[in-house]
């Protein structure tokens, strides 16, 4: 099955500070040439060492959103993988630090899936296709008027739909 994933030996990092974690990550993308880092060091020195396909971050206990700074500026597609930092406030600043992609670590299962997204975006942001998949997640967990709470989500989404009309 992993043979036909469009991830298959693409290289990835894969950052955070829980071992059974980065065990899982690996476990679902067996397809990938996978490096890990357990802490902010060690993913820094991949990240100034290497060139990945994908990166793949936590947010806490790693320094997530710096790390993240670095992997944009190399020109790393980056996704956030969290659970501890799960709120609007840390998906903004994910967007506005330039990751591509935003994941709640319940939803680690579908990891595969959704960095095939990724990919198949050539490491494009794929938020409108996240935000379709998560919709109902994200409502739950943030309130069902979570969106229009905050005036950069409201204008974020404008400018999907009008990226969307442009590419037609």
């Amino acid at each position: 099955m992993s043979s036909d994933s469009h991830l298959k030996d693409k290289v990835v990092l894969v950052v955070d500070d829980e071992p059974d974690v980065l065990e899982t990550v690996e476990e679902e993308l067996d397809m990938c040439l996978m490096h890990k880092a357990a802490d902010y060091d060690t993913a820094l020195q991949y990240l100034l060492s290497y060139t990945y396909d994908i990166v793949i971050l936590d947010i806490m206990g790693v320094n997530g959103f710096e790390l993240l700074k670095t992997a944009v500026s190399r020109g790393f597609p980056t996704v956030m993988l969290t659970a501890h930092a799960l709120s609007p406030e840390s998906l903004k600043k994910s967007i506005k630090l330039g990751a591509v992609s935003f994941l709640p670590k319940e939803k680690i299962s579908e990891l595969r899936s959704y960095l095939e997204d990724v990919v198949l975006g050539e490491g494009k942001p794929v938020w409108t296709k996240l935000f379709d998949k998560l919709g109902g997640y994200f409502e739950k967990r943030f309130g069902p008027d979570w969106k229009e709470r905050d005036k950069f989500f409201q204008e974020f989404e404008e400018q999907l739909k009008r990226d969307l009309r442009d590419q037609s």
